[in-house]
């Protein structure tokens, strides 16, 4: 029953042409330590889901992706991903461009096991023209209004950050917008979680009990990584936990517009292990005493 991995077993289990589910919204929560392992692999081809942020512009910018299916690709403070951006304007990436409420009951149906579920979402705009794929159905009561059928959102695999995990599966989210991670590891054939904190086994109160959003048994692997949202922001409602990294974020933006920019990018902070990316940034103490940010 110890699930617990390294982030290079995770990776070593993924294959080319996979769709994986990356949890977090934005500059949130995303787990970065997995998705740099992805970086240093040659896996490639992929379909990439989620509220998007520097997870789908690292990956466009390295070529891994295929298509991403997104809500939006933001860094909040910056509102358009650059390498995204990149991408999608050279056409290089397929994309399924969703509001964020489609794409949150395309995952449900998957989690629920249907094949779509109706909404009147995107109906009366152009979703449709440039998303044949997606049909409509006609409600079958005396109403008979047509509705837009968001298709299920099939993951193989979900990967996701948490506060703390243990080597059962059980985990615990304290963040103060847990949105959409537990429908990703419902979605998905597999969820592989990396954590602040690792333990044998969580015992806790009812309180606590309601900051664990799924079942160990959605769970096929733990990998503890202390600091592994960074440059997102892992907030905890208590007050503890890191803020996003601005100054990194920003150097990294940077980047796609300088000639060369990605790969510069990679030298400087990706050419080694997790461990030596955190000493690139300034060190794991630097990284949690990062300040939650403040709107």
């Amino acid at each position: 029953m110890n699930k617990e991995m390294t982030t290079a077993e995770v990776v070593a289990t993924l294959e080319d042409g996979m769709t994986i589910g990356i949890g977090g919204w934005g500059p949130r929560r995303k787990p970065m330590a997995l998705v740099r392992e992805i970086l240093r692999s040659g896996l490639k081809d992929l379909t990439i889901v989620g509220y998007g942020g520097a997870d789908m512009g690292m990956l466009c910018a390295a070529g891994k992706v295929r298509k991403l299916i997104y809500g939006f690709v933001s860094l909040d403070f910056i509102p358009l991903e650059p390498f995204f951006r990149q991408a999608r304007e050279a056409g290089s990436i397929e994309a399924m461009e969703l509001d964020e409420g489609m794409l949150h009951w395309g995952l449900r149906a998957a989690a629920y096991r249907l094949p779509f579920l109706p909404t009147r979402s995107g109906l009366g705009t152009d979703f449709l023209k440039v998303s044949p794929e997606v049909k409509t159905v006609t409600s079958p009561y005396a109403d008979g209004e047509t509705l837009l059928a968001m298709p299920a959102i099939k993951l193989d695999v979900a990967l996701l950050h948490t506060h703390k995990a243990d080597r059962l599966g059980n985990s615990r989210l304290y963040s103060p917008d847990p949105f959409f991670d537990e429908w990703f590891a419902r979605a998905a054939d597999r969820c592989y979680l990396s954590c602040e904190e690792l333990v044998d086994r969580i015992d806790s109160s009812e309180e606590d009990a309601k900051h664990n959003l799924f079942e160990r048994s959605l769970v096929t692997g733990v990998v503890q990584i202390r600091g592994g949202a960074h440059p997102t922001s892992h907030v905890a409602v208590n007050g503890g936990g890191y803020g996003w990294d601005a100054g990194h974020i920003k150097r990294y933006c940077e980047a796609a517009n300088e000639e060369g920019g990605w790969q510069k990018y990679v030298d400087e902070f990706l050419g080694g292990d997790e461990a030596a990316y955190q000493q690139a940034v300034g060190g794991l103490e630097a990284i949690t005493s990062l300040p939650r940010q403040v709107f």
